[in-house]
């Protein structure tokens, strides 16, 4: 068996006064709900492609964690009878700024939520615990 592919996410969040809300997005084949994710680069930070790929597709920056919060394992559809196994290292994004435009904005929709609902949301039952897992987390 093939090791798995590795990719970066970021879990963009907000604080407010009744907690934190983290922000899902669509996938744009099937219009699931996940995270902002993308392939890691050889040259380039884990966390700052993190970061780039939650600018990319969701238009928010900010300032990302150092070190993962959390992983999961997932299966991505690569063409129409291709799949690889994936692992997705996932940063926190604390959110200082959205923007109106951004690349990906006519591919996807964007939800703020909180980490229990956006864990029901999502279809990858280790993300799911990851989200279940961020409200317990001390992010600086």
């Amino acid at each position: 068996m093939k090791p798995p592919l590795k990719q970066v996410a970021a879990l963009p969040f907000v604080e407010t006064e009744s907690g934190p809300l983290v922000l899902l997005i669509t996938t744009r084949g099937m219009g699931r709900w996940t995270i902002p994710k993308g392939w890691a680069k050889s040259g380039t930070a884990n966390a700052k492609m993190a970061a780039r790929e939650a600018f990319e597709e969701a238009g928010v920056a900010g300032d990302i964690s150092p070190r993962p919060i959390g992983s999961y394992d997932y299966t991505k559809r690569l063409h129409l009878l291709s799949w690889a196994r994936c692992s997705v290292n996932v940063f926190g994004l604390r959110v200082r700024c959205q923007e109106l435009e951004w690349p990906e904005k006519q591919s996807r929709k964007l939800r703020w939520v909180a980490p229990d609902k956006a864990a029901a949301m999502v279809r990858e039952a280790q993300l799911a615990d990851v989200l279940r897992d961020f409200a317990s987390l001390k992010l600086p």
